[in-house]
């Protein structure tokens, strides 16, 4: 039967007018972000999953844990104190597929494509059309990420319980972002900062931003493989009591564990230090999300008191690119700033993609959290095992960073310098001729990285691959030698010296000058081989020889250049003070 117009708009009303009220009403019944986390701490809470792993521990009286083995590493188990919602097991997932699921809406939102439906052709082709129908806005029923009451609060909550903090944000800025925003939470400006000397770019943006002054730790450093550790407690301590000297104290201390090759700092032992002298402890723990959850894998940096930790969610386990999550424990740092300092850095276009990915991840871990890596585990010991066997080819073990408790299984590092090789030129090898793709690619060495989508039909391509290498290129022992000769004891910037802080020398003045002029000069620009990310040179530092000469040195051995204006290196950026 055809509605005559006035019937059309009567029943047109008065469904709008349904859906306002609604909206409405479910919005009233859900209390404020602060109101349902003092509500949930005041419940029974259970313990977070990875407290109930087996990894061969002793728990004493105290809440004191002990490991097992040789490395007497003291543990403070964290139980997130919050009680997730009951209801849906994916809250931000299921809420996005419901609101999708309105394909007659009139529809005067953005993204221009509209739901779809004006989706570039290109794009479309490629991915199809169903990620265009799930790209929303802050819809009322998607929620708000910096006010969060209804599907992300409760995804952070279950986020918070699986990962054993007091509270977690989604970060759709990446690790830079969550590391940006712990940096100027704890530091304000004039404040020290105790770093190792390579920290990620974010670290050094982030004292950019926050006015924060470094007090840089050198680390460990191996010269055979070109590969820097992480920093010890002792480290730490002498940089601690090094400010007390001069009648300062440390705002924060950031330490990167683990490593992009794996390499885990003592965190146990450095929290219990910062704790002593009431600073708090950040951790870079992008490469590390998967830690805690595998007797054979390290414990997490919230397990061994850590009080902020950054996770790159999206690198080992399997949210979308670019997705991250910021956790808190204890009391040394005020959330409230945390926020502030998240909505000054966060997009106010949060993609709920990403968002939902963060959700997804963490419901996939929290299926079977205990096992969830056993295969992935399986496939990383049988290949270190079978490529330990190859003549000419090293891999990297706990024994050469012997100062650390352990390094990921799950980051494979092979060395190729015996057979007379960069590691740029062997991995241009292996992906010419086996179609293998590296993590990591450095002058001596390239990383693997082993992860739940890992299959064996692609590790034992890995074996494959390597061994070709090993029998076509046999090393004279005098081009041995000669690459022995260009590599340093000692890392790039071991003898760099702070002019400027690097706020001041973003700020500063700045010239170009021809690269071999600018030795002694001020640098003006953040000059890194990418990946890792790790700057050889950075703002505010003088321009020493040895950094120089590395970075032409990996330049000419195939490495990308990142953050330097003339990416031939014939000149360079100094700050004109």
């Amino acid at each position: 039967m055809m509605l005559s117009s006035t019937s059309f708009d009567i029943s047109l009303r008065l469904t709008l007018a349904n859906n306002r009220v609604s909206r409405r009403c479910r919005r009233s019944r859900i209390c404020s972000s602060e109101e349902r986390r003092m509500r949930e701490r005041e419940g029974t809470s259970k313990h977070d999953k990875r407290s109930n792993i087996n990894i061969n521990i002793n728990i004493g009286k105290s809440g004191r844990v002990t490991m097992g083995d040789d490395d007497d590493v003291v543990l403070r188990i964290p139980s997130s104190g919050i009680a997730p919602p009951e209801g849906s097991q994916t809250p931000l997932v299921s809420a996005l597929k419901a609101s999708a699921a309105q394909d007659d809406a009139a529809t005067f939102h953005f993204p221009g494509h509209n739901r779809g439906r004006a989706a570039p052709s290109s794009l479309t082709q490629l991915i199809g059309i169903r990620p265009f129908l799930h790209d929303l806005p802050e819809l009322p029923e998607l929620d708000n990420l910096f006010a969060p009451e209804g599907p992300i609060l409760d995804a952070q909550l279950h986020a918070a319980k699986l990962f054993g903090s007091s509270e977690t944000w989604f970060l759709v800025g990446g690790t830079t972002c969550g590391i940006q925003t712990a940096i100027m939470a704890t530091c304000s400006p004039g404040d020290f900062l105790i770093l190792p000397r390579n920290s990620h770019i974010s670290a050094i943006s982030a004292m950019v931003l926050s006015g924060a002054l470094p007090k840089y730790i050198i680390p460990d450093y191996d010269s055979s493989w070109d590969i820097t550790g992480g920093i010890t407690p002792s480290q730490v301590e002498c940089a601690i009591k090094g400010l007390e000297k001069v009648g300062r104290k440390a705002a924060a201390v950031f330490v990167t564990s683990p490593t992009y090759h794996g390499i885990c700092s003592n965190l146990s032992e450095i929290s219990r230090l910062c704790h002593s002298y009431k600073i708090p402890l950040i951790v870079d723990e992008a490469h590390g999300a998967h830690l805690g959850f595998h007797p054979l894998l390290p414990a997490s940096a919230l397990q061994q008191g850590a009080d902020l930790a950054v996770q790159s969610t999206h690198k080992v386990l399997c949210s979308l690119t670019q997705s991250s999550m910021l956790h808190i424990s204890g009391s040394l740092v005020d959330r409230e700033r945390i926020c502030r300092c998240l909505q000054t850095l966060q997009s106010t276009s949060p993609s709920y993609l990403l968002l939902a990915s963060l959700d997804a991840a963490r419901a996939q871990i929290s299926e079977n959290p205990e096992k969830i890596f056993s295969k992935a585990l399986e496939l990383a010991v049988e290949v270190t095992d079978l490529i330990k066997e190859i003549p000419g080819i090293s891999v990297l073990e706990r024994q050469r960073f012997s100062s650390f408790p352990a390094i990921d299984p799950l980051r494979l590092t092979i060395g190729v310098w015996q057979l007379g090789l960069s590691g740029y030129e062997a991995d241009e090898i292996l992906y010419r001729d086996y179609g293998v793709v590296s993590e990591l690619v450095d002058t001596r060495s390239m990383t693997f990285a082993i992860n739940l989508g890992t299959c064996r039909e692609h590790t034992l391509r890995l074996v494959s691959g390597v061994k070709d290498l090993s029998a076509t290129y046999i090393p004279t022992q005098g081009a041995e030698e000669e690459r022995v000769e260009n590599n340093s004891s000692h890392p790039p910037f071991v003898d760099s010296k702070m002019w400027l802080s690097p706020r001041e020398a973003f700020f500063a003045r700045k010239k170009r000058v021809s690269i071999k002029d600018s030795i002694g000069e001020i640098c003006g620009e953040l000059i890194c081989p990418y990946p890792p990310g790790i700057p050889v040179m950075i703002p505010g530092e003088i321009v020493t020889q040895r950094a120089l000469d590395y970075l032409l040195h990996v330049k000419t051995e195939g490495a990308v250049i990142s953050g330097a204006s003339d990416p031939l290196l014939s000149s360079m950026i100094v700050c004109n003070v």
